[in-house]
């Protein structure tokens, strides 16, 4: 049983979540730490209040509502969600799509055509129709695009 726990313990992907759990919160304290010292400032001076409006509030009947603290923490999360979105989902998609692109592979029966002497499908790559078995010209363009020379 322990065994078990082990070998999942010490599989790679739980590992992996661990250090990015780890990275994404010290990442977490950084956005915030400059939200806090250079964004909510400067979005104070632009409203008209003075500097940080992180401590604006308003109350309501003796309710406090401190609603400087959320728009505070709302700003972190949205140059946080910047920052991976343009800086970690972007590129990986860039990467991701290299990869796939090489690895893809043409279904060369996908592309038909008809016959022109019978008139029922064909593949595009055809030189003898499977029907009335006559001999026909393949689709240059099938051909091409399943990678096959073409014929004459």
């Amino acid at each position: 049983m322990l065994n078990g726990f082990k070998d999942f313990i010490l599989r790679g992907n739980i590992i992996s979540m661990a250090i990015g759990l780890a990275v994404g919160a010290a990442f977490t304290a950084v956005v915030t730490g400059f939200s806090t010292a250079f964004i909510t400032p400067l979005i104070g001076l632009a409203t008209g209040s003075v500097g940080d409006f992180s401590s604006a509030q308003f109350s309501v009947e003796g309710a406090i509502f401190p609603y400087g603290k959320f728009l505070a923490a709302a700003i972190a999360f949205l140059i946080t969600a910047a920052v991976l979105y343009f800086g970690v989902v972007v590129p990986m998609a860039k990467v991701q799509s290299r990869f796939t692109k090489a690895e893809e592979k043409v279904d060369t029966k996908a592309a038909l055509r008809d016959c022109p002497r019978c008139y029922t499908e064909i593949p595009a790559i055809a030189s003898r129709c499977a029907h009335c078995t006559s001999e026909v010209t393949p689709d240059p363009e099938a051909l091409a695009t399943a990678g096959l020379p073409a014929q004459r």
